[in-house]
C-alpha cells in the first residue's frame, strides 16, 4: 500500500519509519518547500500544482500536520480514502468552532468568548475576569499567537502582539497540570486508549512528557477516554487523536485537539507495545490495531535548539535517542529521547542524568518532585 502524507517533518519521518515493516511505501507532499523528512519520496509543490501527480502515486491519504488547507484535503478526499477525515482538519484549525463542538459533546472547557477588536477584547477581558489568555481564533501552536490578559489594560497591547482579526479568550484555568491523552480509532470503529501522560512545557513548548501520569485517579482516564471517544465518534474519525487537557480540582477541562500523532505521544516508541505512529499506520491502512498498553514507565525529553551531547546520551543503556536529521536553530525541535524505567523515583533520576548532556533544557520538574523541591 502507497500511503501519502500531507507534510513532510519529523511527524511524517516516524510515520514513515513505522510503516516500512508493514510493508507500506511514502510520499510526502510539501507545501513548504523546506521538507526535513529525509526519507522516501518527496514531492515539493509550494504553488498546488502537482497534487494531481501526488494523487497518481498514493492510495491513501494522511497527514502529519494540521496547519494546511482543509480545500486540499477536501479534493484529496474526492478521489482517495483521506483519514483523518477533512472535517476533523476544519474543526481542529478554527479555535471557535472546536470549543463549540467540545460543548456540544459535554466536554469540559474553560469559559471563552470571541475579540474581534482592541475594544472589545477589553470589554471580554472585564466579562470573563482577568487573567485571561487571548489566542489567534486561527493558526498559532507552541504558544504562538498568544497573549496573557492581566488585566482589561492589556487589551490594546495583547491586540497588537498578537496581530490577527478574530481572537479565542478564554478564562485562566486554574489547573495542578496539563496533560494528553492519545487514542487511536480504526475504520471499522476500534478504538484504543494510551495511558495519559503529564506534559511539563516551557516557553510555550512542549519539553516532557511522562507516562503513564503518576498520582492519575482511575476516574480521570476514564474521563479523557470518554471525551475523546465521544470526538472521534462525532467525527468518523480514522487514525490518531489527540487531546490535550488541563487537570484541576474539578476535573478535567479540554483545551485543544491536534488530528494527528503527537509530540506528547512520541513516548510510545519504545514505551508502548504499540507506538502511536505504527497504531495510525495500522488504522488509515484498515488494518487491526495493536496493544497501546505501556512498557513500564517512560518520559520523553524534547530536543530543542541545539543537539548537546548526543553521544553521552547513546552511553546510557536506558536512554533511546531519536534525531530528526535537522540544523540547529533557538526553539527548533531537532529530536527527542526515550526514558524508560521500572519506578518514578528511578525515572526522575535517569531524565535528570539525560538533562545534564542537553543544553539550554529546562529544570526536570513535574508531580514527581515538585514538592520535594519546597
Amino acid at each position: 500500500m502507497r500511503i501519502g502524507v500531507l507534510g513532510a517533518g519529523q511527524l511524517g519521518r516516524m510515520l514513515a519509519l513505522a510503516g516500512y515493516p508493514l510493508a507500506k511505501t511514502f510520499v510526502f507532499y510539501d507545501m513548504s518547500g523546506s521538507p526535513s523528512v529525509g526519507l522516501g519520496e518527496v514531492i515539493v509543490d509550494r504553488e498546488g500544482k502537482y497534487l494531481d501527480d501526488f494523487l497518481s502515486r498514493v492510495d491513501r491519504v494522511t497527514y502529519e500536520f494540521e496547519h494546511l488547507p482543509v480545500e486540499v484535503a477536501e479534493k484529496l478526499a474526492q478521489e482517495k480514502p483521506v483519514h483523518p477525515c477533512p472535517r476533523a482538519l476544519q474543526v481542529c484549525q478554527n479555535r471557535e468552532a472546536e470549543k463549540t463542538l467540545f460543548g456540544e459533546l459535554g466536554i469540559p472547557t474553560p469559559r471563552w468568548k470571541i475579540a474581534d477588536s482592541a475594544g472589545s477584547l477589553r470589554a471580554v477581558a472585564e466579562n470573563l475576569g482577568c487573567p485571561v489568555v487571548a489566542k489567534s481564533n486561527t493558526e498559532g501552536y507552541d504558544g504562538k499567537g498568544q497573549a496573557v490578559l492581566r488585566s482589561p489594560e492589556d487589551a490594546e497591547a495583547a491586540w497588537e502582539a498578537i496581530g490577527h482579526p478574530r481572537l479565542m479568550v478564554e478564562k485562566f484555568v486554574e489547573f495542578s497540570r496539563e496533560v494528553s491523552i492519545v487514542a487511536v480509532r480504526g475504520e471499522d470503529g476500534q478504538l484504543a486508549f494510551y495511558p495519559i501522560s503529564e506534559n511539563v512545557h516551557h516557553e510555550g513548548i512542549l519539553r516532557y512528557s511522562i507516562a503513564p501520569a503518576p498520582k492519575l485517579e482511575k476516574h480521570t482516564q476514564q474521563d479523557a477516554e470518554r471525551y475523546i471517544k465521544e470526538l472521534m465518534n462525532e467525527l468518523g474519525y480514522v487514525g490518531v487523536l489527540t487531546l490535550e487537557l488541563f487537570e484541576t480540582a474539578n476535573g478535567l477541562v479540554a483545551n485543544e485537539m491536534a488530528p494527528r500523532v503527537h509530540n506528547s505521544g512520541h513516548w510510545t516508541i519504545e514505551g508502548a507495545m504499540t507506538s502511536q505512529f505504527e497504531n495510525h499506520i495500522r488504522a488509515v491502512s484498515g488494518h487491526p490495531l495493536g496493544s497501546v498498553e505501556p512498557r513500564g514507565l517512560s518520559c520523553m525529553i524534547n530536543i530543542i535548539g541545539e543537539h548537546g551531547e548526543v553521544e553521552r546520551l547513546l552511553e546510557l543503556p536506558y536512554a533511546h535517542v531519536h534525531l530528526y536529521n535537522k540544523g540547529e536553530r533557538p526553539g527548533r525541535k531537532l529530536g527527542h529521547v526515550n526514558v524508560l524505567a521500572d519506578s518514578y523515583e528511578e525515572l526522575v533520576w535517569r531524565v535528570r542524568n539525560c538533562v545534564q548532556f542537553l543544553p539550554g533544557s529546562p529544570e526536570f520538574i513535574s508531580s514527581l518532585n515538585r514538592k520535594s523541591k519546597g
